[in-house]
C-alpha cells in the first residue's frame, strides 16, 4: 500500500459522515420550510408574544364575589406565569408598556357528588369567572380583552382524601393565570 492510499474503512467511515451530515442538512432545510417568519401566519421559530412590548403592569383584579383573598393568590400566579413563560417583565403602571386588569366576577362553590350515607359532600368544584384587558398604556390601544373567562379546579374534602379548599382555590387560579398569559400570545 503506499502511503497515500486510503484504507477501506476510514473511507467507508468518510462516506458514512457525508453521507449523515447530507441527511440532517435536508431534515433541517425541510423543517425550516414549514415555519413561517410570525406566529401570526403559521407555525413560526419566532415567539408566540408580540414583540413590540418590552413590559407589563398586573395590578391587582378587583374582586366583586364574596370570598376574599383570591385576588391576591391571581396577582402573585398571574406575576410568575408572566416572568415564566413570556419575554415580558413585570414593572408598575408608571412604567410600563402594558396593562392587565380585570376583575373578578364570580366565585362558586358546585358540589359534583354526595356521599349517600352522610350528605356531605364528595367531590367539589371551584369556579372563577373574571373580565380582563390587556392595554398598550402607549396608545390606549386594547390589545385583548375578554369576559366570562372561566376557570374550574376539583377538590375532594371528605374521607379518606380530605382536601381543603385551598388546594380547590390553587388549582383554579393557577390554571387561570396560565390561561390569561396564553391569550397575551399573537393572534393566530
Amino acid at each position: 500500500m503506499s502511503e497515500h492510499a486510503v484504507s477501506p474503512c476510514i473511507a467507508r467511515i468518510c462516506i458514512l459522515r457525508s453521507f449523515a451530515l447530507l441527511a440532517a442538512t435536508c431534515v433541517m432545510l425541510h423543517a425550516l420550510q414549514g415555519c413561517a417568519s410570525t406566529p401570526d401566519e403559521g407555525y413560526a421559530a419566532a415567539s408566540p408574544f408580540p414583540t413590540k412590548y418590552r413590559t407589563v403592569a398586573l395590578p391587582i383584579f378587583r374582586n366583586a364575589s364574596y370570598m376574599r383573598g383570591f385576588e391576591l393568590d391571581l396577582a402573585d400566579a398571574l406575576v410568575k406565569q408572566v416572568e415564566q413563560s413570556t419575554p415580558y417583565k413585570v414593572q408598575s403602571e408608571a412604567t410600563a408598556d402594558t396593562v392587565l386588569r380585570g376583575t373578578i366576577t364570580s366565585i362558586d362553590m358546585v358540589e359534583l357528588s354526595k356521599d349517600p350515607s352522610t350528605g356531605l359532600a364528595n367531590e367539589m368544584m371551584v369556579r372563577m369567572r373574571v373580565n380582563y384587558e390587556w392595554v398598550d398604556l402607549r396608545s390606549g390601544e386594547r390589545i385583548v380583552a375578554k369576559d366570562a373567562v372561566e376557570s374550574c379546579a376539583l377538590f375532594v374534602p371528605s374521607y379518606p382524601a380530605r382536601e381543603g379548599l385551598e388546594l380547590g382555590r390553587f388549582a383554579a387560579v393557577e390554571q387561570l393565570a396560565r390561561e390569561l398569559v396564553a391569550a397575551m400570545q399573537s393572534k393566530w
